[in-house]
Order: C-alpha cells, then structure tokens, then sequence
C-alpha cells in the first residue's frame, strides 16, 4: 500500500492543533467562536428529541415485550436481518395449560371443564395480544428507531464535523494574532479565510438538518396516533373477550352447581318453546354406553332440566338419549 506522507504530516498537524485549541480553551487560554442563539436552540431542541425519542422507544418496547431475553433476541434478529421464529405470548402458553390440564382432569368434572373453558379463551386473548404487539411495533417502534439510526445519527455527524471546523478556524484567528513576519501574517490570514469559509458551509449544512427535525416530530405525532388508536382497540377486544369468558363460565356453573338444573340436550321431535342454541365446539366421540358422539359446529337445542349428574348434558337423537361434557358446547343465545 502507498502511503502519502506529505498527507498523514498534514493531518498529524492538524489534529495536533486542534488539540491545542481545545485544551487552551478548557484552560482559559484561548478564545471560542460561539454560534448564534437561534443555532444553540436548534442543537438543544436535537439533543432533546434524541434523548427522549430513545426514552420512548425503549419504555414502549418493554411494555410491548416485558421479557428482557425476548427483547434482545428480537435485536439480535433484527441485526442480522433474519425472520425471527414465532412466539407464542405468555398468555397462549397459560392456555395451552389449561386446556391439557382440563384434558387430564376430566371435562366431565366442574374443574376440568372450567379449565378448558378458560384455557380456550386465553389462548385467544393472547392472540389478540400477540397481533397488538407486531402491529404497535411496526407502527410506532420501529419508525423512531429507523429515526434515530438515520437522521439523527446524521445530524450528530454533521455536529462533530463542526466542531472540528470550529477549531481549525479558532486555531487559525490564534495563528493571525501570534504572526510576526509579514509573510507568516500572509499565510495566517488566507488560512484564516479558508477554514472561516468551510466553517460558514458546515454551519449551514449543519443548520438545515437541525431545523428538518420539524418534519420528523409531525411524523412521530402521526405514529404517537396510531399508537393510541391500536392501543384503544386491543383493550376494548379483551374486554369483549373477557366479558364472553364471564358469560361462559355463569352458563358452566349453572350446569355444573349441586342440587340445581343442569342442561338437557334435544332434537326437534323435543319442546323446544324455552330452549337456548348450543354450538359443538370439537368432535367428542363417546367413551361409555349411555354417551353419544357429535361433531363439531353443530347446532343443537339447549334446555334446563333438573337433573344430578352435573357437568354432562343428555342428548336426545333418533330417539337415543346419551350424554356429552358441557364443556364441548358454546350457549349461543
């Protein structure tokens, strides 16, 4: 490799000088160009907007994912620009629990329905959760991040860039006022108009990008908007989740409750003038004699009858009766 060596001394003396200035002007030594009051706010509004855009992004991304572990290995993936397995929400894995814990039970207890009743609409509450969480963070993460990694950091370049400006133009004013010869008066002085004039074109490069930030903070309001908006439509969907889960369980319990009425299930040769529709959840295929089996989405009527096996409903079809586990049957009215 070719080294310039005239170029390296060049740069060696440069930074040298800058240096210089620098600690001169720590020490009191030296005097400092100071910018005008309309620049030092825009550089104390930028620094503000960095600061807390960071603030946010993270404070938001630990709500969206509380898990610390999760949220660094979304990073990591993020980094590497590869698609990230899929994961399931702490809510989903709750009611894959409940469901088999259900399952092991017995549906044909008042628990173990309970159970996978719950577990069912758990595990749909945490899907909501889950598309909540990609949606507010494509909407409202993701652009403050994409933010900070390029406007910002390209402002905080240009910032650095006149800094340095800033002290070679300091450095050369002390070079004019400390040339004895008229020659070295000479060179100080055109030194002085060039780094004065790259300092001037910097400072109006540095200027523009600080005063673009406008733009970005009606971009965020738009994204703060639309985070809201999402916000307020996943907690109205678990509410109506939770408020179906409500309904369901009062249904359960008063087929399920001691010495009360539990749910008669009839075709329709039976009375059907005060009866309630039920929907078969999944396939139950029946294990003892006095069962009967039936398949999922069918539609059948759901009556009160008194009755002591609590927790099982009796089903009356071509002229066969049999029972099924209230816990296979969504009451629809």
């Amino acid at each position: 490799m070719d080294f310039n060596f005239k170029n390296i001394v060049k740069d060696a003396g440069t930074a040298l000088s800058r240096v210089v200035q620098f600690t001169e002007e720590k020490l009191g030594k030296s005097e400092k160009t100071e910018l005008d009051a309309h620049f030092e706010n825009l550089c104390e509004r930028a620094e503000c907007t960095r600061k807390y855009t960071e603030k946010l992004a993270k404070d938001v991304e630990a709500v969206l994912v509380p898990n610390p572990g999760f949220r660094i290995e979304d990073f990591v993936y993020e980094k590497i620009e590869k698609q990230r397995p899929s994961r399931l929400t702490n809510l989903e894995y709750m009611g894959l629990d409940m469901v088999e814990a259900g399952t092991y039970l017995g549906p044909a207890s008042a628990y173990g329905s309970a159970l996978i009743k719950v577990g069912q609409w758990e595990q749909k509450l945490g899907q909501t959760e889950r598309d909540f969480i990609g949606s507010a963070s494509m909407c409202y993460t993701q652009p403050l991040r994409k933010f900070l990694d390029t406007e910002m950091k390209a402002i905080l370049k240009e910032q650095s860039s006149l800094e340095l400006k800033r002290l070679d133009l300091d450095a050369c004013k002390n070079r004019v006022r400390k040339a004895r010869s008229m020659l070295g008066q000479s060179n100080a002085e055109r030194d002085l108009r060039i780094a004065q004039s790259e300092f001037d074109r910097q400072t109006e490069i540095t200027k523009l990008l600080l005063e673009g930030l406008s733009s970005s903070h009606a971009a965020h309001l738009r994204c703060l908007y639309e985070f809201v908006d999402m916000q307020a439509r996943f907690y109205s969907q678990c509410t109506t989740i939770m408020t179906d889960l409500q309904r369901e369980l009062s249904n359960l319990a008063c087929s399920t409750a001691p010495n009360t009425s539990t749910f008669t299930i009839s075709d329709e040769s039976c009375d059907n003038s005060d009866g309630k529709k039920a929907k078969v959840l999944c396939d139950y295929e029946a294990k003892d004699a006095d069962e009967l089996s039936v398949k999922a989405n069918e539609i059948i009527t759901v009556k009160y009858k008194p009755g002591d096996d609590y927790g099982w409903g009796e089903i009356a079809t071509s002229g066969i009766i049999g029972k099924i586990p209230m816990a296979f049957l969504e009451i629809l009215n």
